[in-house]
């Protein structure tokens, strides 16, 4: 390892010359890279609803579809806009009532509950369907076009809108988030470190590993828009711990009068030696989420997991170079630590640590109880400003004409239309269900299929299936439009066996039920995975389980909060914090765990040795903390969309719960249990174990 330090000092220009050049593909790779913004493309490819979504794409031709709310327009004035529309690249048929009774029919005229269902307060409807996929840019820029040609008064809903929208605000708060976390860590180190230019340093250090991150993404294929909005913020508050200990034992070097370059090749070293632990811990945390169905897990687990290696890389190769050439000017603007040492809160924690105890006793069933309980949302429309064009859209359809979710059903084309209309009968029987549109339901109104254009025969049928609209007026994602699609499913299964049914609504329903088992099996795996790592790093059994307990109370107290405030989070939020902080915080508990455990096998008394391993941990655990902190707290604030803004606000208050538990509760544990540790862990003499 020393002479990888010395290596590392020789050819440090060569180094910042390389890892300059290597910024160039980076940034091209981040051009180059497509960040997704559809999360339901992360659902399995084999649960039936893909499937159906896939056959209305291929057969169809119907990849993607959005009703328009036409206002205050006359039906030839509809008519023309729907031949703009026709003209836009990837448009593949427009339909509204104009299109079946003709431009000389009022309204009037057409029957009841035709009118009554697509006609409302002077404003009616237009299908307009894509030939490709939802989230597909082509689609998205099809619906931005949709949107220039009309009026202002004609809204354009659908998911399609939705995550036009999407992209939009998260495109134009990303460059924000970074520049809060900068802001905030910059604040925390100039506190922490001993030189006014040395935090610009580090922060420029975990620039360029975040760069490398993001480019290399450019190898996964793609990314979704929550990994882009998080990933740099979370990078660098998880990483910025691994530099800041790198720089603090360059300092403590220096002081002992060691040449620079054998100052910085011993701070490699040391380095290389104590985040190898921590490191692995970290990445195995983020490696687990992709032990998830729901892939978006997948996504995360590897963006991080690769981020927190090549902040290690960048950690012991560009910025002991960067600190041996900036070397004269760090000791220019050199300043006196502001940071305290804490001596006092060390010392009440060794004195009080039975009540600590007690406290964590009194404690755990009450953060458990609101982990347990704190409840979720999956409407993706419920993360996003209500003021967004789309959700206004959606919002209108749901007022004016009780459309809320659209389900598609698509049943075989042979199937006679008695029995059609019979499975129709049953299924508008039940509760929330508004409408259903078929060709045989339209036939019953006097609208036989010889008698309708032919561009809309060729919507509702093809040479194997036939499509029927089945609309709910339940909200997506609820209790309620989970059953009602369970039941629906039943009914058509009884008349076709072959039967799927697509859209929004089911397929939300799958996002619920994966969702519910990834939140519990991700839990599960990243427990276990960290758990073995600490058995082998520790060389214990006992301390695995204590550092564990610490940190999965501290995940309870976190995710607890929002129960007992009334907060409800979006599922994603749910599934992968526990995971994240645990991943991100268990160094803390390491740091000072490994400290206790060198002073206790040197024949330290147990008293001695957890006062000199907290005492010599707790500023390092602080300005880690705060770090984390300081680079999701903002971005939490700040950001119109909640799924983001959840995620770094649970982020944040992870860290500091993490911090403030590992900080008062590990050392109380490790004084209680100091016999059992003595007993359970490798390296420990009778003589030198003793209590």
């Amino acid at each position: 390892m020393h002479k990888f330090g010395q290596f590392i000092c020789k050819y440090r220009k060569v180094i910042l010359i390389v890892a300059i050049l290597l910024l160039v593909p980076s940034v091209l790779g981040i051009k180059a890279t497509k960040i997704n913004y559809d999360l339901l493309v992360y659902l399995p490819q084999d649960v039936e609803t893909i499937q159906g979504e896939n056959i209305l794409a291929e057969d169809f031709q119907m990849g993607a579809f959005s009703i328009v709310i036409l206002e205050n327009m006359e039906t030839k004035d509809i008519l023309k806009l729907e031949d703009a529309i026709s003209q836009i690249e990837n448009v593949e048929k427009t339909v509204s009532l104009a299109d079946v009774f003709g431009p000389n029919v009022p309204v009037e005229m057409l029957p009841n509950e035709i009118r009554d269902k697509l006609y409302q307060d002077n404003a009616t409807l237009l299908l307009v369907t894509f030939q490709d996929q939802i989230s597909s840019d082509s689609t998205m820029q099809a619906v931005e076009t949709l949107r220039e040609i009309m009026d202002e008064h004609c809204k354009v809903s659908g998911m399609t809108a939705t995550i036009l929208d999407t992209r939009n605000l998260s495109d134009s708060e990303i460059a924000v988030y970074v520049a809060i976390a900068v802001v905030l860590c910059l604040l925390i180190l100039e506190i922490a470190l001993d030189s006014y230019i040395a935090p610009f340093f580090l922060l420029l250090n975990i620039g360029i590993a975040i760069l490398y991150n993001m480019g290399s993404n450019y190898f996964l294929g793609q990314t979704s828009y929550i990994t882009k909005a998080i990933s740099a913020v979370l990078q660098l508050g998880v990483t910025m711990d691994f530099a800041i200990f790198l720089y603090h034992s360059y300092t403590q070097e220096k002081k002992n009068g060691t040449d620079l370059q054998e100052a910085m090749a011993t701070a490699i070293e040391k380095t290389l030696l104590s985040v190898v632990g921590s490191s692995l811990t970290t990445i195995a945390g983020f490696l687990a989420l992709c032990s998830m169905n729901l892939t978006l897990g997948k996504d995360i687990g590897l963006v991080m997991a690769k981020g927190v290696f090549l902040g290690v890389v960048c950690v012991v190769t560009v910025l002991p170079a960067m600190l041996l050439e900036l070397n004269s000017l760090i000791e220019k603007t050199k300043h006196k630590e502001i940071l305290p040492q804490f001596t006092h809160i060390k010392d009440f924690i060794l004195k009080h640590y039975h009540a600590i105890a007690l406290i964590f006793i009194l404690v755990l069933p009450i953060a458990f109880y609101g982990y347990q309980n704190t409840d979720v949302y999956y409407n993706l429309d419920k993360s996003l400003p209500s003021n967004l064009d789309s959700i206004s859209a959606n919002t209108e359809l749901k007022e004016k004409f009780n459309m809320v979710s659209v389900e598609l059903l698509l049943v075989n084309k042979d199937l006679p239309d008695y029995q059609v209309n019979q499975m129709l009968d049953e299924i508008e029987a039940l509760d929330g269900i508004e409408w259903t549109l078929s060709p045989s339901r339209l036939a019953k109104s006097g609208l036989s299929k010889d008698v309708l254009p032919q561009d809309i025969v060729d919507i509702f049928q093809n040479d194997t299936y036939q499509m029927i609209l089945i609309n709910s007026h339940y909200e997506m994602a609820t209790d309620e439009l989970n059953e009602q699609v369970r039941q629906v499913n039943e009914i058509c299964k009884r008349y076709d066996s072959s039967a799927i049914l697509a859209g929004e609504g089911p397929l939300m329903k799958d996002l619920v039920e994966i969702s519910d088992h990834d939140f519990n099996s991700v839990n599960t795996v990243s427990i276990g995975i960290i758990f073995l790592l600490m058995m082998i790093v520790l060389k214990s059994i006992s301390l695995p389980v204590l550092l564990m307990l610490v940190i999965e109370f501290a995940i309870f107290i976190n995710m607890g909060i929002p129960y007992y405030t009334g907060t409800v989070l979006p599922f994603i939020a749910s599934i992968v914090i526990g995971t994240i902080q645990l991943g991100a915080t268990i160094d803390y508990a390491i740091l000072i765990t490994t400290k206790y455990l060198t002073h206790r096998k040197s024949g330290m008394e147990k008293k001695e040795a957890i006062s000199n391993a907290l005492g010599s941990s707790i500023s390092s655990i602080f300005v880690s903390g705060l770090c984390f902190f300081g680079a999701t707290f903002g971005v939490g604030a700040y950001s119109k969309i909640e799924m983001i803004a959840s995620l770094c606000t649970l982020m944040s208050r992870g860290a500091i719960v993490s911090m403030v538990c590992v900080i008062a509760i590990l050392p109380s544990f490790l004084q209680i249990f100091d016999g059992l540790i003595c007993k359970t862990t490798m390296g420990f003499s009778q003589k030198k174990g003793r209590i």
